[in-house]
């Protein structure tokens, strides 16, 4: 009777060992299992984080990273709802969303991966070479809706834009348009669906990060107006110091300040690296400005201390 006690004593330990590691509570306030990260939202931080993700379980084989789309504000509902480690996102977190996470419990933090300039594209055998912002609004508006009104083609325009979980379509319609969409545009599910649309369509207009930049599409120069220099997004500088109109922080969130021997203070190390640095490169973004680096570097000393 006592080797079955015994036994029974020993099965019943293995199990609640295997329940504490299964659920990744050892030293670790992820979500998920201690070697596990869920990263979900933006659409256009999608490719580069997964190229991320690649690269760094190759280097870490014990890492099993998920990277999903969706759009900014999905990966912040889903930071909020406790479902991710860690949201996407290319616009910055809003106020409406802070106070939800707080009423949650949920510590906000943030931190700036990589620097991005929006693209306005046409079809390349659109003559247009270049519109100001207050033109970019109006079009997108459908105060504008033939391309000769700004120099081109007597065509009607055709509008492609996102979805509207996407921070892009936020972003572009907070700071660009300061107004509604016009009922017309034709709501993509991502920056590949425009790239294709624009394609394929010569009356054509649409809006992608720099990353999805491809052959087949012509970004425009920008202008905040008729008095201002018009700046390409190819130009790193002016991106990077934010001279370029459409120059913007590409975000990732996370609840609270990752634990130093968690794996996501090791990945967002990672992408913040020399290393991570050259595939934000390849990839077609540009890295964190010095402001940017700064307010990374005084989280992770916050991490580290």
């Amino acid at each position: 009777m006592r080797l079955i006690y015994l036994k029974n004593q020993v099965i019943a330990g293995l199990a609640l060992i295997i329940v504490i590691i299964s659920s990744g509570c050892i030293g670790n306030d992820s979500v998920h299992p201690a070697n596990t990260l869920v990263i979900k939202g933006s659409d256009t931080l999608v490719q580069l984080v997964s190229d991320m993700a690649e690269v760094y379980m190759n280097e870490h084989p014990y890492a099993d990273i998920s990277v999903t789309g969706g759009g900014s504000g999905t990966g912040i509902a889903a930071l909020i709802n406790g479902e991710v480690d860690i949201a996407d996102s290319s616009r910055r977190i809003k106020d409406s969303e802070l106070k939800k996470a707080s009423a949650r419990g949920i510590e906000i933090r943030e931190f700036i991966i990589a620097r991005d300039g929006l693209c306005i594209i046409v079809h390349p055998s659109n003559p247009v070479e270049k519109l100001t912002l207050e033109e970019v609004g109006a079009i997108y508006r459908g105060e504008i809706t033939n391309w000769k009104e700004v120099g081109g083609d007597d065509r009607d325009i055709t509008l492609y834009g996102r979805q509207s979980t996407s921070g892009t379509y936020e972003f572009m319609r907070e700071y660009i348009l300061k107004a509604d969409y016009s009922p017309d545009m034709l709501n993509m599910e991502g920056n590949k669906a425009i790239v294709d649309g624009i394609k394929t369509d010569k009356n054509g207009i649409g809006y992608i990060g720099i990353g999805y930049l491809v052959d087949g599409v012509k970004p425009l120069d920008l202008a905040v107006n008729d008095s201002s220099e018009y700046v390409s997004p190819l130009e790193e500088s002016a991106v990077e110091e934010g001279v370029y109109p459409l120059s913007r922080p590409l975000y990732q969130y996370t609840n609270g300040l990752p634990e130093v021997d968690s794996i996501a203070y090791s990945f967002l190390k990672f992408e913040l690296s020399d290393e991570g640095l050259e595939i934000i490169r390849n990839a077609g973004y540009y890295p964190p400005n010095p402001e940017d680096r700064m307010n990374n570097d005084e989280k992770f000393r916050l991490i580290e201390d």
